[in-house]
């Protein structure tokens, strides 16, 4: 059988590794030196991915190169854009394509799938979430410290998808602490769906694509619209387009003194 092409049209990828076996379309964050950090570029590269993605795509696979999936974000790059400006215009550019690229994940007419191992941080975690399913090592850690980098949680609507998933009091602990987590604690708090030891991953990626592959692709779309409105209805409110915007001031107060 040819395996059909990953993309259309092909693209140049500085950050990712993309590949695509039949109908499921596989994503690698590759920059395992530095953990896969995000960056502007690997933003770039993962909307032009979803962007031009093929329709015939059943099921996406997002996973990380090296010892960890993402140990966050990059926070050289977010000092160097408040030196070009101060007013936080380039933190605010960055948070606006992370919030893209997040809601691209969540809304993909695809069935989106994490496989996630090592170290799991910020907004390596926030993509995670943003997965419809997500599979991890059995040593795999998660950890939410923006409050002790005097970051508020406004990073791709990370928070009301972790209030969705966890609750209000878990979630409330998470933030507050930024302590570390294990998988076993992650699944108990249906943060993962499956801890499974690491050279297991691949065949439970395999186990959920299998059939995911077989159904009938428009009944797969709208069941998939289907939850995430049911989902979004349970929500009074998602103030999450703000991110950008409430990143930008807190991180530009920081610049001019504000932190403690």
């Amino acid at each position: 059988m040819t395996t059909p092409p990953a993309l259309r049209p092909r693209l140049s990828l500085r950050t990712l590794r993309v590949h695509r076996q039949d109908s499921v379309l596989f994503i690698e964050l590759s920059t395992p030196e530095p953990g896969n950090v995000v960056t502007d570029a690997m933003l770039d590269d993962l909307w032009a991915v979803l962007a031009h993605q093929d329709p015939d795509v059943r099921v996406l696979v997002l996973s990380g190169a090296g010892d960890d999936f993402c140990v966050g974000g990059d926070r050289t790059e977010i000092a160097e854009h408040l030196v070009v400006d101060p007013a936080g215009g380039g933190v605010r550019v960055s948070g606006t394509k992370a919030r893209r690229v997040s809601e691209a994940l969540t809304s993909n007419p695809a069935v989106t799938v994490a496989r996630v191992h090592g170290k799991v941080i910020g907004a390596g975690f926030a993509l995670a979430l943003a997965c419809d399913l997500r599979v991890g090592a059995e040593d795999a850690s998660f950890r939410l410290p923006e409050l002790a980098f005097g970051l508020p949680m406004a990073w791709g609507g990370l928070l009301p998808r972790l209030l969705n998933e966890v609750g209000p009091a878990r979630a409330r602990e998470l933030v507050l602490t930024g302590r570390a987590f294990d998988a076993q604690e992650a699944l108990s708090l249906s943060i993962l769906h499956k801890a499974v030891p690491a050279e297991e991953l691949d065949a439970a990626v395999t186990a959920w694509a299998k059939p995911i592959t077989r159904r009938p692709p428009a009944a797969l779309r709208v069941t998939k619209t289907m939850l995430n409105a049911y989902t979004a209805a349970t929500r009074l409110a998602d103030p999450s387009a703000l991110d950008a915007e409430l990143m930008a001031a807190v991180v530009a107060e920081n610049g001019r003194g504000g932190a403690d």
